[in-house]
């Protein structure tokens, strides 16, 4: 219990310090090092030894109990978002130099790194939620961070989004608080057999599904993502796609797999409903994106159809869909942090935000649109990269599921977005090594971005190509979590 409250308190304890205290450019970077290597050796601590424990603190208004738990699915995401926290942050010192608000922008990171992990082990509907709102409200000063009037409403956008997705969701949590005061999260779900009427129960989970995806940016709630990617700094555009978007997938995950169960909505209206917005989803933000001229709101477009591929996974209700959108969560999280890094590593060096403007950038930073290219092919789905494993599964699981015209019309607009998906990422890297014949870079050279802010992205493209090589820990790790709960 003593950890867990430590893994959760101590980067919060540490971002209030820096509100007060406003340490100069090395000591911050010093401190918030410290801050998040000890967070991070603690988390390491709970995953290992604590699976299976509960813990409980008490009751919020004495009606409403705060239990945590240490389960196989919230231990992969608690991973995931303590390795890209550490690289992201690595990589936004040296980004973040020359910006205004420093010591706001690292207090709000870290108090962002507390309420992750309590969201992460939260143990019931009840404490998830509370998490939930807390981590809209601690990232949202990342959106606006450069309080320009751009970034106020593209921040204002964002949080209208969250609260309205929020609010479908806790529609849900009071009706089923009215049947079991409890709500704790149970491997298969166990709401089916007694929350009142079948048809009532279909109607909460599709609304509980709706109000998560919000943050997952499913359609027609996806519009936060495109406009809040551009204005915040790349670290935060990087921790949204990364990391933020993966809660509202969590909050489906748990909402579906732990407390309603899948039995409860296969076959019905809700799963027929979902897999067509998610679909639709993954066609409209892969269209979008290949359209779009400015290069970070462009993987912003992209990140909306991407996570929707995840959503699509999980709609499906059987092992293999599951599995593959666990994937696609983790393969997601690297390449699209690693995305987002190259486009600010860009911006940095150069001041270039649009796609037509990279012309020629292979001879200026080869490792950067190396990397990229490597991302990119990622993503798309070629082997042997990483994004080919997680969308292959999911295609083979809607194969094999009894879901009608969607069995073959998944996997029919999956691989329609990935010929997209390699449309509006290979741009960059074919102009940039191949400009054509006849062209001159008006002004100065860019030069390649300090070693800081190359190495994350060195790694993020690694981690989208090993796992797609030594595939056999992550599929052994997956397995064991999605035992019991279809």
């Amino acid at each position: 219990m003593v950890l867990l409250l430590a893994a959760i308190l101590l980067p919060v304890l540490g971002g209030l310090l820096l509100f007060v205290f406003r340490p100069g450019y090395t000591l911050r970077t010093v401190f918030v090092s410290l801050v998040l290597l000890a967070q991070a050796a603690l988390v390491a601590l709970l995953v290992m030894t604590g699976q299976g424990s509960y813990y409980s603190c008490g009751a919020f208004i004495d009606l409403l109990p705060i239990t945590f738990h240490i389960d196989g699915v919230g231990s992969l995401f608690v991973s995931l978002f303590t390795a890209a926290r550490i690289i992201i942050t690595l990589f936004s010192f040296r980004y973040m130099s020359r910006e205004q608000g420093q010591n706001r922008f690292f207090g709000f990171w870290l108090l962002a790194t507390g309420v992750l992990t309590g969201l992460s082990f939260a143990g019931n509907l009840l404490t998830f939620y509370l998490f939930y709102e807390m981590m809209t409200l601690s990232t949202l000063p990342l959106v606006f961070h450069e309080m320009t009037h751009e970034a106020l409403m593209a921040g204002l956008k964002y949080l209208l989004y969250s609260i309205a997705g929020a609010f479908l969701a806790l529609l849900g949590v009071m009706y089923l608080y009215h049947y079991d005061q409890a709500l704790r999260f149970v491997p298969g779900g166990f709401m089916g057999g007694f929350a009142g009427n079948p048809v009532y129960l279909q109607l909460i989970a599709f609304v509980m599904i709706l109000g998560f995806s919000c943050k997952a940016g499913l359609f027609p709630l996806h519009g936060w993502l495109p406009t809040a990617h551009p204005v915040a700094p790349a670290p935060a555009s990087a921790l949204l796609s990364g990391c933020i978007t993966k809660c509202g997938v969590l909050g489906v995950i748990r909402t579906v797999y732990y407390v309603i169960g899948p039995d409860a909505i296969r076959g019905s209206w809700v799963q027929t409903t979902w897999m067509a917005l998610a679909l639709t989803t993954v066609f409209l933000g892969s269209m979008m994106a290949y359209r779009e001229p400015v290069t970070k709101k462009r993987l912003a477009y992209s990140t909306v159809s991407q996570l929707s591929y995840i959503l699509f996974g999980l709609s499906l209700l059987n092992p293999a869909g599951l599995s593959g959108a666990l994937l696609h969560v983790v393969f997601h999280m690297a390449i699209k942090c690693g995305l987002f890094l190259c486009a600010g590593a860009i911006i940095f060096e150069t001041g270039r935000k649009r796609v037509a403007e990279l012309r020629g950038l292979g001879r200026e930073m080869p490792v950067t649109c190396i990397c990229w290219a490597g991302l990119a092919l990622s993503l798309t789905g070629i082997p042997p990269f990483a994004g080919f494993v997680s969308k292959w599964s999911l295609a083979e699981g809607a194969l094999a599921a009894d879901i009608g015209v969607f069995r073959l019309l998944g996997p029919a607009v999956l691989l329609l977005s990935a010929l997209l998906t390699a449309g509006y990422l290979f741009p960059l890297p074919v102009r940039g090594f191949f400009p054509g014949a006849g062209f001159q870079r008006q002004g100065e050279p860019a030069r390649e971005a300090a070693p800081s802010m190359l190495l994350p992205v060195i790694i993020l493209a690694l981690l989208a190509l090993l796992p797609g090589i030594f595939t056999s820990p992550l599929h052994d790790v997956i397995a064991s979590i999605t035992a019991g709960l279809l």
